[in-house]
């Protein structure tokens, strides 16, 4: 009955009936300095930046290019392989050895093929946060993310809306991009262009609903990242400096008032085996910060936090096996091919991999390769991404055997996996026997047991 009493008196004198208890909404001394995420979209107006200075970290700090690096390199390895679905064999094959020469030259420079495209797109990604793939006559063509104009954000008259380059109907669907198509004599962007949104992939990792464009991997981490180079630079001055065999004379009857004692000689640096003459009255001392002390330790938390927000386990950031084994390795790198194979099949494959398989199915079409009929099946392909290299590969081998053997896996999927088509390897391993058996000779794998 006291509750309901003070309540009422609340009531009457004006006073709230309830205090908000969230703690992280409140303010006080823990909340000082404390800064709030605004509206997505408004937030990555300032991701160019970011993006530059992401580059700056990844070209100049090696720790940050290692760890980035090994994350592509888990990202696409060697290539993922397309795997049709089409329900007749005969166009299956045929779509697979037609795939496997476009994708060998597909590249609009002529400098690589479709592994090296997607190599270059998500280390773009990955540092710019995103990328950007144009779909030429010639081939795919890589863009740099800041060739998509950010500061075009407007709305039209006819309800579309541009958005940091990007322009979207009145029911939100993507119209299209609007494109710097290259650089004048200055090195400014020429004025951008409009290109249809099927002309362009736009290869982003998303952390919110509605967001538009992409946000470096390394936002998290970009000025940890430069005060940590700061902080290696600094011990490689001081540990040169405690390097430096040098003496200092001193003469303690020099009553010169001050006078430079090099008069006539070249100031003295300091090098090994220097022996530096001071003015009476005078030595040297060197600053000896406590915190040196636990300097290690606290290089290793600030390259376990780096690794953290990039993504990667430390050893894949700094090389450092020492203290790891078989079960701390394995542990370490289960999470992350989780999140690798999460980013590709859930961003890669929707994002570029699908839409370029649909370019290559209608040039087949166009080309008269296919039947127009035969477009909307043919469309229909699996994504099977390299396998990762195993800690242990006869355990791995082993554990494909039992999957195969337990219907649990084909052996196109196994195959696929190690970047082969399972007719080619059957085709090889067929010749093989055949020139085998013709010279007398046997090597057949010994039984597992």
């Amino acid at each position: 009955m006291a509750g309901f009493a003070q309540t009422l008196l609340n009531r009457l004198r004006g006073k709230p009936t309830h205090v908000r208890r969230l703690d992280a909404a409140g303010g006080g001394r823990r909340a000082v300095g404390m800064a709030s995420f605004g509206n997505i979209n408004a937030e990555m107006s300032a991701a160019g930046m970011v993006a530059q200075r992401a580059a700056h970290q990844y070209a100049n700090e090696p720790n940050v290019a290692n760890g980035v690096n090994n994350k592509v390199v888990a990202t696409i390895g060697t290539g993922p392989r397309a795997t049709p679905k089409h329900p007749d064999k005969a166009i299956r094959d045929q779509l697979t050895a037609d795939f496997d020469r476009w994708s060998e030259d597909c590249d609009a420079e002529g400098r690589t093929n479709l592994a090296g495209i997607l190599t270059t797109a998500v280390r773009e990604q990955q540092v710019a946060g995103e990328a950007f793939i144009l779909i030429e006559d010639e081939g795919l063509r890589v863009l740099p993310a800041d060739q998509c104009d950010r500061s075009m954000t407007r709305n039209l008259d006819n309800g579309e809306t541009d958005v940091q380059g990007v322009r979207f109907d009145a029911a939100g669907g993507r119209l299209g991009y609007s494109i710097h198509p290259t650089k004048d004599q200055f090195g400014a962007w020429a004025a951008p262009v409009f290109v249809p949104a099927d002309q362009v992939l736009h290869l982003a990792e998303t952390i919110a609903p509605g967001q538009v464009r992409g946000l470096s991997a390394l936002a998290s981490i970009v000025l940890s990242a430069g005060e940590f180079a700061k902080l290696k630079d600094a011990l490689l001055m001081q540990a040169s400096v405690a390097a430096m065999f040098a003496g200092f004379i001193t003469d303690e009857n020099d009553i010169s008032g001050g006078d430079d004692p090099w008069i006539g000689e070249e100031h003295p640096s300091l090098e090994p085996g220097t022996l530096v003459r001071l003015r009476g009255g005078q030595k040297v001392v060197f600053a000896n910060p406590q915190a040196a002390n636990d300097t290690g330790t606290f290089m290793k938390a600030n390259l376990h936090a780096l690794a953290s927000g990039l993504g990667v386990p430390t050893h894949l950031l700094d090389n450092d096996l020492s203290g790891a084994n078989y079960s701390s390795l394995r542990a370490g790198l289960i999470p992350f091919r989780a999140r690798i194979e999460a980013y590709q099949y859930s961003v890669l494959v929707p994002q570029v991999l699908r839409p370029i398989w649909q370019h290559f199915v209608r040039l087949q079409v166009l080309n008269g390769n296919l039947a127009p009929e035969e477009f909307a099946p043919a469309c229909a392909v699996e994504w099977i991404m390299p396998r990762h290299a195993q800690v242990d590969p006869a355990k791995d081998v082993e554990a494909v055997r039992e999957m195969i053997a337990a219907g649990l896996m084909s052996r196109r999927q196994a195959v696929a996996e190690l970047g082969w088509s399972v007719e080619d390897l059957d085709t090889e391993i067929a010749a093989d026997r055949e020139r085998e058996a013709g010279l007398g000779l046997s090597f057949s794998a010994p039984e597992v047991k």
